[in-house]
């Protein structure tokens, strides 16, 4: 195939097209405009969109000069493992921490709510963080790593892609997720499309959780084998039963908070190999100059290398997989739903692509980087191994303790990813399967007890899929594998019944089972991808009955996603349209209809002012009517003047310290007004106090804001 574009136009072209149809979206719903908070919005999607363009053109095309290369004197030999024993008594003390940090955080978790969404109460700081300690997963800093080493820049540059999708996500996804309150993604299909789809998108879900449960399990499980010649399996399970037992114990806040730690662990560390290998060289520009231009890229070559291909990694990690994770990963949709409000979703959201995606960018493929630079600087041998890059390049820079922490914080990869997929693993056997079909009129005893019997179901099954994915070459290798041949159905058909009204059930069944019939068919016969694979040449076919997914492994995704949506639209055409009634509060353009079952009566997306006012505790409970089934609450005249507030109406209640992030708080919905009240107060029953109110803190005022 001739080649018309380089990496980056090709990138632009296609992604810029997926960003223009999320700004009309957006436009369509008054979101963005040319005046207001519209215009706001608009200035802020497109100078993202034009500050990444800027920065990896410059990257690309712009000259840089080069350091000439040094040639390395003396011996080198590879230790038999690395590292001192002070750096694994490090490691030990910190799952230590870990597990501390979050069996005591998860001591509230009563129901099935607060165990998956940390009773929706969190402020978008928490939130962001977790995003991101959830998004640089424990294969992170050795799969990116491995090909910064071989190909610098462009390892991790898909980090910087997610801008594609913020105004389709933010402005399209995010309110209708928010609002529905769906306790899972596949429960989301049954209501717009019935049961039977929602079995299908369950089932698709449930084997990419447990297949990265997988892979993050291998990962470490090399890992360690790399540092102390432990056994991979032996090494995945001692890992395992570490992160089942805080997830098991306390959910969702257990994972928010440990994320919290971790992520910040996570994103020093790689600040840290940054800063040492330029210490070591002699400055930033020493470290930047000692990359050979080619390691400077934004995006590799476009289609000469099928190892690492610019165009197979824009399809399979840019498109397709980055849709999985902004729409369709149970675990980051938890996220968003735990956030307090949808105005605090949104922050989260356009702060991870804005600041801390670039950053984790860096951090995860600083490894890579840095052991390039010292190899071409002469200070370590050419005999480096790219997989070995970062441990090498990391022992050799840091002293013993120092080392330790920086081991320390790539656990913290590991088990900040894997504590959410763990949980989300539950979520989804729980709510789509063993509820609706098996004990629909279970207690939440009964449904906390499956959820934490399925973390552990979880835990197990992805250990027994280790030795399938030790059969890749490599980590890089066995990820973008199984994210090509897994997501582009479930995306497409995410993507159509949100923003195409008239997708019908049918279509999306045609999508879901169609597209998995023809990704596995061309795991048997590699020719299928050949007109879609832009000139990369296919590889050799691997061992064993899946060995057919080494053979175009990133540009299946592109096959994957025309073939899915080629089967969701000519069936769509074929079959009647979906009653519109079915539709309401589901679809692009609904989301006053998904306010109004949220909260029991009709609303907007409008935010009150914070409130002080003094809480009191009442005896009777009662909750509302909305599928959020919030705690009903009292007001005073005064108070409820104050914030113009009337019956029905959604607030949120929290301690007055913000600084917690919402630990402590609620959603609550307004029940009587107490006229013979004169000062601001408000009356909880026990269920809202105990959330909002410490025992220690009974005569400090709570703040409130009236919600939509």
């Amino acid at each position: 195939m001739k080649q018309v574009f380089d990496a980056y136009t090709y990138q632009y072209l296609f992604g810029t097209l997926i960003f223009l149809v999320g700004v009309g979206y957006a436009a369509k719903q008054g979101y963005v405009s040319w005046k207001g908070k519209g215009l706001r919005n608009l200035c802020l999607m497109f100078g993202g969109l034009f500050f990444f363009a800027a920065l990896q053109g410059y990257m690309q095309y712009a000259p840089m000069k080069e350091a000439a290369p040094g040639t390395f004197q003396g011996e080198w030999v590879r230790k038999k493992t690395i590292g001192t024993n002070l750096d694994y008594a490090i490691m030990v003390l910190y799952f230590a921490a870990i597990l501390g940090i979050g069996t005591y955080f998860g001591r509230r978790q009563k129901t099935v709510k607060d165990f998956f969404f940390g009773g929706q109460r969190f402020s978008w700081w928490l939130i962001t963080f977790s995003l991101i300690a959830t998004t640089v997963g424990s294969y992170s800093f050795v799969k990116y790593s491995n090909k910064a080493f071989k190909f610098g820049l462009s390892s991790s540059q898909t980090y910087l892609n997610d801008w594609f999708y913020v105004p389709l996500f933010v402005f399209g996804w995010l309110p209708l997720l928010y609002f529905t309150r769906v306790t899972s993604v596949p429960e989301y299909f049954e209501r717009r499309f019935g049961r039977s789809v929602r079995v299908w998108v369950s089932i698709y879900i449930l084997i990419y959780l447990v297949g990265y449960v997988g892979i993050n399990l291998f990962t470490m499980g090399k890992v360690l084998n790399a540092l102390l010649g432990w056994d991979i399996l032996f090494a995945a399970f001692v890992v395992a039963v570490i992160s089942a037992i805080y997830v098991t114990a306390g959910g969702q806040t257990s994972v928010i908070m440990t994320d919290l730690f971790q992520g910040v662990m996570l994103l020093a560390t790689g600040i840290i190999i940054l800063l040492l290998g330029a210490w070591y060289l002699g400055g930033f520009d020493a470290l930047w100059c000692h990359l050979p231009r080619g390691h400077r890229w934004a995006f590799a070559n476009f289609n000469s290398d099928a190892s690492f291909p610019g165009v197979g990694i824009f399809w399979q990690d840019g498109v397709a997989n980055t849709g999985m994770f902004w729409f369709l990963h149970q675990g980051a949709m938890m996220r968003y739903m735990s956030a307090r409000s949808v105005k605090e979703a949104r922050k989260a959201a356009i702060v991870v692509p804005w600041v801390l995606m670039p950053i984790a960018a860096c951090v995860v493929a600083s490894g890579g980087w840095v052991a390039r630079s010292l190899v071409h600087a002469g200070v370590l041998p050419q005999t480096v191994e790219p997989q070995e890059a970062f441990f090498i390049a990391t022992e050799f820079l840091s002293r013993p303790g120092l080392f330790g922490l920086i081991l320390a914080a790539l656990t913290a990869a590991l088990m900040s990813t894997v504590d959410t997929l763990i949980t989300a693993v539950s979520a989804i056997t729980v709510n789509d399967f063993y509820k609706p079909f098996f004990r629909p009129k279970a207690g939440e005893k009964e449904l906390l007890r499956t959820a934490r019997v399925s973390s552990v179901g979880a835990t197990l099954t992805g250990i027994v899929l280790v030795p399938i994915f030790m059969t890749f070459e490599s980590i890089y290798d066995a990820h973008g594998a199984f994210t090509a041949a897994v997501t582009p159905p479930l995306v497409v058909t995410l993507l159509f019944s949100v923003f195409w009204r008239r997708f019908t059930r049918k279509a999306a069944l045609w999508t879901l089972v169609g597209g998995m019939v023809a990704i596995l068919a061309s795991l048997f016969y590699p020719q299928l991808i050949a007109p879609f694979a832009h000139g990369i040449p296919m590889a050799d076919r691997g061992d064993g009955f899946l060995g057919g997914m080494n053979q175009f492994k990133y540009m299946r995704s592109l096959y994957g996603l025309i073939v899915s949506a080629g089967f969701g639209v000519l069936v769509t055409f074929l079959t009647r349209a979906e009653p519109k009634e079915r539709q309401q509060g589901l679809v692009w353009g609904t989301v006053m209809e998904a306010i109004k079952r949220y909260k029991g009566s009709a609303g907007k997306e409008e935010e009150g002012r914070f409130v002080l006012a003094a809480a009191r505790s009442k005896e009777d409970e009662e909750f509302s009517e909305g599928t959020g089934s919030l705690p009903v609450v009292d007001l005073s005249s005064t108070l409820a003047k104050e914030i113009d507030a009337k019956v029905g109406d959604l607030l949120y209640v929290s301690d007055r310290r913000g600084w917690l992030g919402g630990l402590l708080s609620t959603h609550a919905v307004v029940g009587e007004l107490l006229q013979e009240e004169s000062s601001l107060v408000i009356l909880m029953g026990p269920t809202a106090y105990g959330r909002v109110v410490s025992p220690k803190r009974t005569q400090e005022a709570v703040k409130l804001q009236k919600l939509y």
